[in-house]
C-alpha cells in the first residue's frame, strides 16, 4: 500500500480533514440532542467530499494511470 501513494495528496488530506470535522460536529450535536446541528455536521461532511473532488480536478490529486498499451507524446 505504501508504494502506491494511495491518499498521499493535498486533495485527499484536505477532503478527509474537512469530513472528519463534520463527523465531530455531528457527534457533538447528537449528544446534545440538536437535530439541526447534526444535519449541519452532515453538510460539512459532504462539503469535504466536494472540496476533495474540486482539488483533484484542479490537479492536486493523484494523477490517473495510463493503460499499459498507451504512450504519451513525450514517450513517442
Amino acid at each position: 500500500m505504501a508504494g502506491s501513494s494511495h491518499g498521499h495528496t493535498p486533495a485527499a488530506w484536505t477532503g478527509v480533514i474537512i469530513a472528519f470535522i463534520g463527523f465531530c460536529i455531528s457527534g457533538a450535536f447528537t449528544v446534545a440532542a440538536q437535530p439541526l446541528g447534526f444535519v449541519a455536521g452532515l453538510v460539512v461532511v459532504a462539503l469535504g467530499g466536494i472540496v476533495g473532488l474540486a482539488m483533484r480536478a484542479a490537479g492536486l490529486g493523484q494523477p490517473k494511470r495510463q493503460p499499459a498499451g498507451t504512450r504519451t507524446q513525450a514517450q513517442a
